[in-house]
C-alpha cells in the first residue's frame, strides 16, 4: 500500500537509495578484472600533450584490475577481447562475425582503476581497485599475455 505521509515518502526513498549503494559497493567488491571495449577507428593515449600510444582500426579497451585478479583473470580477459566477434565479414557483408585477429586489427590496452569505483555520497571510493604497487607489473603482464596471443607489434598498452 502506498505511504501516507510525506516522512514516510523520504523513509521508503531512503531505503531504496542506501539499498541500491549497498547493491552497487557489493558489485563492486566481487572479484574479476573489468573490461570496456570499444570498436575504433583509431584511438592514441596522451600524456602531457604527447602521444605515448596510438593504433588504427580495431579496440580500444579500458581495463580495470580488482585488488583480488589473478592470473586466470587475465588469460580470460585476454581470450574474450581477442575472440569477440565484433567486427563485420568483409567477404559476405555478415555483421558482428569477425574477431580483431581475424581482420588483423589492433589492440590498445589503457589501465581504468576507475572502473572499480564506489560513489559513497559524493566522493568516490576505489579501495577495491589493485593498489599502484601491484597493479603496474600485473597490466605490464596483462599488455605481454595479449601480445603473445596474438602479434606483439598489433598490441599497444
Amino acid at each position: 500500500h502506498p505511504p501516507t505521509t510525506v516522512a514516510d515518502c523520504r523513509l521508503r526513498r531512503l531505503a531504496h537509495s542506501q539499498e541500491a549503494r549497498s547493491l552497487a559497493a557489493a558489485e563492486a567488491r566481487r572479484k574479476g578484472m573489468r573490461a570496456v571495449v570499444q570498436r575504433v577507428l583509431s584511438a592514441s593515449v596522451e600524456v602531457e600533450g604527447q602521444v605515448v600510444s596510438a593504433i588504427g582500426p580495431g579496440l580500444l579497451v579500458l581495463v580495470g584490475v580488482h585488488e583480488a585478479d589473478t592470473s586466470s583473470d587475465a588469460d580470460y580477459i585476454c581470450r574474450k577481447v581477442l575472440n569477440m566477434r565484433l567486427f563485420t565479414n568483409e567477404k559476405t557483408g555478415k555483421a558482428w562475425d569477425q574477431s580483431v585477429m581475424q581482420r588483423n586489427f589492433e589492440v590498445l590496452l589503457v589501465s581504468q582503476f576507475t572502473l572499480y569505483g564506489i560513489l559513497k555520497g559524493n566522493k568516490p571510493d576505489f579501495h577495491v581497485a589493485m593498489p599502484p604497487a601491484k597493479a603496474k607489473p600485473f597490466y605490464a603482464s596483462l599488455v605481454e599475455k595479449f601480445q603473445k596471443s596474438y602479434k606483439t607489434d598489433s598490441v599497444k598498452g
